[in-house]
């Protein structure tokens, strides 16, 4: 089984080299409290002792070399990525709390890591029509 031997990151992706000579990267979309962190904060990673996930203690993420063998790219021309690029004043962890879901789960939606079904993608318009309306009453 592959482990994790190196870890980088460049043009806005993760990398990682295994054991077995395979290069791998993942954009950062796929793991927004990565997007989100500094570069000291993600350079403060630990590969764990099997060699097969990483974990960032200070912005509490951790990734498991699975991941990194998704081909799945994003899909930044949805219908939810669409709507943040028209209004990039929203904040998504704000709009993802008042929602009730995690703000990683609101992030992939938009960065088109994973596709919400009509009933989500319904409950964020509508979020965001409630939201609306509260500002029309200022």
């Amino acid at each position: 089984m592959a482990t994790i031997e190196k870890l980088w990151f460049e043009a806005e992706r993760i990398w990682i080299t295994t054991n077995e000579g395979q290069t791998l990267s993942r954009p950062l979309e796929a793991f927004p409290n990565l997007k989100d962190a500094s570069a000291s904060q993600r350079a403060a990673f630990k590969i764990n002792r099997f060699g097969d996930a990483i974990r960032w203690d200070e912005i509490d993420e951790d990734i498991h070399i699975s991941s990194f063998f998704d081909n799945n790219e994003p899909d930044l021309n949805n219908e939810i990525a669409e709507i943040f690029r028209k209004f990039p004043q929203l904040n998504v962890s704000e709009l993802a709390r008042s929602m009730g879901i995690h703000k990683s789960l609101l992030a992939k939606y938009i960065y088109g890591i994973k596709r919400p079904s009509e009933e989500r993608k319904e409950q964020i318009k509508q979020t965001l029509r409630d939201l609306g309306k509260e500002l029309m009453a200022v």
